[in-house]
């Protein structure tokens, strides 16, 4: 009886390592797949109202593949002087060309009561520091959805009055 639970024990650490080594083998299948890739361009002003300033950046990715993608979101966050100013989500913002690259932009509106409120960061130079987080949500053949982290910083110069005029 003890030898009929070794065999039932061995068979199923036998099936548990050849599960296991299933697994390995479509994870490593997986994590070779050709993916998109996108880079960040960096953040602009774009325009003004009389409600905020529109600021923008560019994320432009390339399409591996011969066939286009769907994008499915596009997700970000703006954030100034440590704060944040501007968040949102793009649904369904279009495709990825085939074997090619495609340039999407993000606007981002700020109120111009966060930049009153951040007047100290600005200084006499009247430069702003900032961080923009941009989450791309591609969906990808056998693998799904994947999604693409990026994220730029630097500094962008408001619009004085000279500048408007």
């Amino acid at each position: 009886m003890a030898s009929e639970h070794a065999a039932a024990g061995e068979g199923k650490h036998e099936k548990q390592s050849l599960m296991d080594k299933a697994k390995e083998f479509v994870a490593d299948k997986i994590a070779h797949i050709p993916k998109p890739e996108a880079t960040l361009d960096a953040v602009t002003f774009k325009g003004l109202s009389r409600e905020c300033i529109t600021l923008h950046s560019s994320v432009n990715v390339s399409n591996p593949y011969d066939h286009r993608l769907p994008i499915c979101e596009v997700t970000y966050t703006l954030r100034c002087a440590g704060r944040e100013v501007a968040s949102g989500t793009m649904p369904d913002p279009g495709w990825i060309a085939a074997s090619g690259t495609t340039s999407l932009e993000i606007p981002a509106k700020v109120p111009y009561d966060f930049i009153v409120s951040i007047v100290r960061d600005v200084g006499r130079d009247w430069d702003l520091d900032y961080e923009l987080q941009v989450g791309l949500t591609v969906d990808l053949p056998i693998v799904g959805n994947f999604t693409i982290p990026l994220s730029t910083s630097g500094e962008f110069k408001l619009p004085t009055l000279k500048d408007l005029f």
